[in-house]
């Protein structure tokens, strides 16, 4: 296969994209920004959705359009498309020749009939599984997917300390998890990272949880930085979903949102993106990227316009005047 460079990142976000945070006490640092590929082949771990979403050539300009702009931290996970989204990640850095930093995770089936969860024997074989279908020796970070009661932390993080020994991976940590199972994980273990949604829209984990990461020195990395797409203004009060859409497609991690007051809170965000020369996406990046304690946000566009957020994010950053603007909107969905 013909080797060729991938583009250079955009000057203009280059130096903004340096700026790595410490990963957990381990050494890993990690950018701002990760391009998530829950996308790819598919629509995250839904087993009825594998083999849509974005096709091979589709993924591999999106990946292309990404490190143009300086994204180069890939985060995927081993039921993304059902093997799809790693194996087309492998396939961009085969062909590309450069080899991005690297999150994954496991804990979902990759088929609708097969195993899940995170026995230590489970863990090690679709650790090994990811490494082959993204053609690498070493992950950067690697991530319980879920929290799983069936087996101990211990247990789990033990494998994980295997696979760091082994130098299968640089570092672990985990996802989708509470304060208390945190908690418990830092009990078992040593986690670098959390990976847990959140948004505008998704305030669960303030301050409670993102505190304990600050206090712990645990990197709290952000997905679903749009809340699915709501924070795009795609989903308008009264309208039918746009076709192809998550709302459309899998509304249920999002079907919390769809009511009055989400709508009244989007209006008010609209305005104020619009005063500041940036979209309600682009505003709502610079939320997140303006919190201290967020290491990073995994961003899932579904083409290269789609990442034009990114840029609006970091060159118009959040003036403290407009952060007041939005918590005092925020106070909407409380009505």
């Amino acid at each position: 296969m013909t080797r060729v460079t991938a583009p250079e990142p955009a000057p203009a976000l280059r130096a903004a994209l340096a700026n790595r945070k410490p990963a957990g006490t381990g050494g890993v640092e990690i950018p701002p920004v990760a391009l998530g590929c829950g996308n790819i082949g598919g629509v995250g771990s839904a087993p009825e959705f594998f083999g849509g979403g974005l096709t091979d050539d589709q993924a591999r300009e999106l990946m292309d359009a990404a490190w143009e702009l300086g994204i180069t931290h890939f985060d995927t996970a081993d039921a993304y498309g059902g093997g799809r989204s790693e194996r087309a990640i492998g396939q961009w850095i085969a062909s590309r020749g450069v080899v991005p930093q690297l999150t994954t995770k496991t804990f979902n089936p990759m088929a609708a009939s097969a195993d899940r969860g995170l026995r230590p024997e489970r863990v090690a074989r679709q650790l090994q599984s990811s490494l082959e279908r993204l053609g690498v020796a070493q992950v950067d970070l690697y991530l319980a997917h879920e929290f799983d009661p069936d087996v101990p932390l211990a247990d789990t993080l033990a494998a994980f300390e295997d696979a760091r020994a082994a130098g299968l991976i640089r570092a672990y940590g985990v996802s989708n998890f509470s304060s208390a199972q945190l908690l418990s994980a830092l009990a078992a273990g040593a986690p670098a990272a959390i990976q847990n949604s959140f948004s505008l829209l998704a305030r669960e984990d303030e301050p409670d949880l993102l505190d304990l990461c600050q206090q712990r020195h645990v990197a709290y990395l952000a997905f679903s930085p749009l809340a699915g797409g709501w924070l795009t203004g795609k989903y308008r009060r009264g309208q039918p979903y746009p076709a192809g859409s998550r709302m459309a497609q899998r509304p249920g991690p999002y079907a919390g949102i769809a009511r009055g007051q989400t709508f009244d809170l989007l209006d008010r965000l609209a305005v104020i993106g619009h005063d500041r020369g940036t979209s309600m996406a682009g505003l709502a990046l610079a939320w997140l990227l303006g919190d201290g304690r967020v290491a990073q946000i995994v961003v899932g566009p579904g083409s290269r316009a789609q990442l034009t957020p990114v840029t609006e994010a970091f060159e118009h950053p959040l003036s403290g005047d407009e952060r007041t603007a939005i918590e005092n909107a925020l106070a909407l969905l409380d009505d």
